[in-house]
């Protein structure tokens, strides 16, 4: 059934659901949907229940491209049962309240996107196609994965040999990591972060979209800025989202000097130590590039990303499930030749 999302109950129902639910994302939280209604985002909730549990469910955003079309858009789910049955009878019912849902819009619904995070795809899921173009509205379907569960010398034990070497040398070199959520700090997280995506060749997301990320998700204690520094020069930053049994490194970056000293190699180790200490059981490095793309411009962060060892996770790829054929190629035409950047 139809959920009002701006009950607090259901809010807390939903979420305590998610958090114990191992194959979805912070994407579906209502803060997160909550943020990106500060964004000039609409979404609307299809929860399904169980004598009185929530057993599944849906946040769907809205997402116009044209004055009178737009697409709904399932960010980290739909969330199913783990049991094959229940869950095709859960992922049925979503789509039938959204169906139901786009009856009622004014504008034409182009197609629905989900993005769950589910490394196969099951039988029960029908109809849908994998887009056969880039656009700004995808998620990382292949992460990295490290277990924080194990104690800290195998976790240090599993890493690539360069990456525990350059730990060392960062160590050596007296870089420390500290945190910070001061305006200061995030001034500086932008200022690291801007040089880092205009040196790399990527979209750049306006200093508002951190500035209110922050400000909401920090008094629920679900954000956290890192900085590795070196003789008080802050040298690379990193903000990492807590959700469920997870730490997400979310946005960062480094500056081109001192190289040398190695500061992101000691910022990520201590952020895994926090994590764990905090009692997270998985550090999720938040996209790599397809092992079968070599030039994916992805390609040398992920070769960062690897020297701390961790298992990698290949999710299901995007999908979309056409309504509005013609609407659908209007779509793709108008956005598939924008430059490639995850909305987030």
């Amino acid at each position: 059934m139809l959920l009002p999302l701006s009950e607090t109950d259901r809010w807390k129902a939903w979420d305590t659901f998610l958090e114990a639910t191992h194959e979805t994302g912070f994407m579906q939280s209502s803060w997160w949907a909550d943020f990106r209604a500060t964004t000039g985002f609409e979404y609307f909730g299809v929860t399904l229940k169980d004598q009185g549990a929530v057993v599944g469910g849906a946040i769907v955003t809205k997402l116009s491209y044209a004055s009178d079309r737009c697409f709904y858009y399932i960010q980290d789910g739909p969330v199913l049962p783990d049991e094959e049955p229940a869950a095709s009878q859960v992922f049925e019912a979503i789509l039938n309240a959204i169906e139901k849902r786009r009856q009622t819009e004014k504008e034409t619904i182009s197609h629905l996107r989900i993005e769950p995070r589910w490394q196969r795809l099951p039988s029960f899921v029908r109809g849908f196609q994998v887009p056969n173009f880039s656009d700004n509205f995808m998620e990382p379907r292949d992460t990295l994965c490290i277990d924080l569960r194990p104690a800290e010398q195998t976790i240090l034990a599993q890493m690539k040999p360069k990456g525990r070497y350059n730990i060392r040398i960062a160590q050596r070199h007296n870089v420390s990591v500290t945190q910070g959520a001061s305006e200061q700090d995030l001034t500086d997280f932008l200022r690291i972060y801007n040089r880092t995506a205009i040196r790399q060749g990527m979209g750049l997301k306006p200093p508002g979209y951190f500035r209110t990320l922050i400000s909401m998700l920090l008094p629920l204690k679900q954000v956290e800025l890192f900085f590795a520094e070196q003789q008080g020069r802050k040298l690379a930053t990193a903000l990492v989202i807590y959700f469920g049994s997870r730490a997400t490194y979310f946005y960062g970056g480094s500056l081109a000097i001192r190289r040398r000293v190695m500061a992101p190699y000691l910022l990520h180790y201590e952020i895994m130590r926090r994590a764990k200490a905090m009692g997270y059981e998985w550090y999720d490095l938040w996209g790599i590039a397809p092992a079968n793309e070599p030039d994916h411009p992805w390609q040398d962060i992920s070769v960062f990303k690897h020297k701390f060892g961790g298992a990698e996770l290949n999710l299901v790829p995007t999908l979309d499930y056409v309504y509005d054929s013609a609407a659908y190629h209007h779509y793709v035409a108008t956005e598939s030749d924008s430059e490639l950047e995850t909305v987030n």
